[in-house]
């Protein structure tokens, strides 16, 4: 698609502190083949997902929402059989995900994706183990039972009806099957004492403020990939060296921009400190929102938009997995643990600052960025669909005043890099192959997967 012929999207994003988000988008009212229904069902998916409680391992309590790692796998399930689902009912279809049945191409479209959706989704919210406090998982099982069956009384009874709940439910079948025992809810993949100093390098969670903070999805760096060869297929080449001048330039950078400015003195302009709290909200169900404003306004069809939504979350799904198998491999410590000992580090460049405070912290460890990860995977696979980098969107905040306005993808991805320097809560080199990372998962999921029939 020609980027000249691009309208302006607005994608009007509410992003709260703890990933909550609200969406008002303005799209071409419902027609045939239209991708209402992949539109409502992405984004009950996103909505059911926030609400869940942060999965946890053992005596970590879970956090107040459906942390994104996690979130992003349990998406990636969710658009995966809602394309094959799709997919199986197209004359000229692509290669499936899973689901090699073939339904006849006079099933309703609209049935096949809800079923597929309400399906994963329900068995998703069923399957968090009872260890995990989840006080509102009868209300998100009957807000989707009540959204099903809105979806299915809006479809004309008939045998096209019927045919297309066949293969959503067959679709539906297959995700569930196929990630049966497939690490979610494992163990964590961190070794470490929360109440004992780690070695130089290491990261630690305890927090500035004495509390301490840990990761809720540590265990998803061990889940079983949906399109990867392995977990850790695309390693980062990892932090500099502490005794480094690139340490040294990342450290300095950090210290200067990243704190609080309460405890400690920052160089920060109003800007950055903007900037910085705007991003702090989640990253994955952001470009989510921008596809499915991008779909509206290019007039991509059903079959289009859940191979799109397919091709984004199951690629932001493996970046999570990879990039959290990463930050337990590397386990390198955030700017917050390095700073106070900073005179531990062997590097002349850097100096200590005993209560050096971040503007935000983050519960699990620093090398890659997490955000970065999910980031890159989303923008590769949106710039491949399309095939242009060139689009003109909006986003707005509820964290801090005012919005801010693209005209590249990449930009923004410029942009949260930036973000996160800012408050404190990476060093630069960690978004980067962060950043990355996604890029390259993006890059393995166009060359492998999504390919017409009779490609080569």
């Amino acid at each position: 698609m020609n980027g000249r012929h691009m309208r302006v999207v607005s994608a009007f994003v509410t992003l709260a502190a703890a990933g909550a988000l609200t969406v008002a988008a303005v799209g071409a009212p419902p027609e045939p083949q239209q991708p209402t229904e992949v539109l409502k069902w992405n984004s009950i998916a996103m909505s059911t997902l926030l609400a869940a409680p942060a999965p946890a391992v053992g005596g970590v309590p879970p956090g107040g929402g459906g942390v994104p790692p996690a979130a992003s796998i349990h998406l990636g399930m969710t658009q995966g059989a809602v394309y094959d689902a799709v997919n199986a009912t197209e004359p000229k279809h692509y290669r499936p995900y899973l689901l090699k049945r073939r339904f006849s191409a006079r099933a309703s479209k609209d049935a096949a994706v809800a079923t597929a959706a309400y399906e994963v989704l329900s068995s998703i919210v069923r399957g968090v183990p009872q260890r995990i406090p989840f006080p509102n998982r009868q209300t998100l099982l009957d807000s989707l039972t009540s959204a099903y069956n809105d979806s299915l009384d809006d479809i004309a009874d008939s045998p096209f009806k019927k045919q297309g709940i066949a293969a959503g439910h067959a679709a539906a079948e297959a995700m569930i099957a196929a990630r049966e025992g497939d690490g979610r809810y494992g163990p964590s993949q961190w070794n470490g004492d929360p109440n004992q100093t780690p070695p130089v390098g290491h990261w630690s969670p305890l927090l500035p403020n004495g509390t301490i903070a840990l990761d809720p999805t540590a265990w998803v760096g061990g889940v079983q990939p949906f399109l990867l060869e392995s977990s850790s297929q695309f390693r980062t080449a990892g932090p500099n060296a502490l005794t480094s001048a690139a340490y040294a330039a990342d450290f300095n950078e950090v210290k200067g921009l990243g704190g609080d400015g309460v405890v400690t003195s920052t160089a920060r302009t109003p800007e950055q400190t903007r900037v910085a709290l705007f991003w702090t909200g989640a990253g994955g169900p952001f470009w989510s929102v921008t596809a499915r404003a991008l779909i509206e306004a290019h007039d991509v069809d059903l079959a289009d938009s859940a191979r799109l939504l397919a091709m984004m979350n199951l690629a932001a799904a493996d970046a999570a997995i990879n990039c959290w198998n990463d930050k337990y491999h590397f386990d390198f410590w955030r700017p917050w643990n390095a700073i106070p000992r900073a005179g531990e580090d062997g590097n002349p460049a850097t100096a200590p600052e005993v209560g050096w405070r971040p503007l935000r912290t983050a519960p699990y460890p620093s090398h890659p960025s997490g955000h970065m990860c999910l980031d890159g995977a989303h923008v590769g696979a949106l710039q491949s669909f399309f095939g242009t980098d060139e689009f003109a969107f909006d986003v707005t905040s509820s964290v801090v005043a005012g919005g801010s306005h693209f005209t590249r993808l990449s930009e923004a991805l410029e942009q949260i890099e930036d973000s996160r320097v800012w408050a404190g809560l990476h060093f630069r080199t960690a978004d980067e192959q962060g950043r990355q990372l996604g890029e390259n998962v993006a890059a393995y999921m166009v060359d492998h997967y999504f390919q017409p029939v009779g490609r080569p």
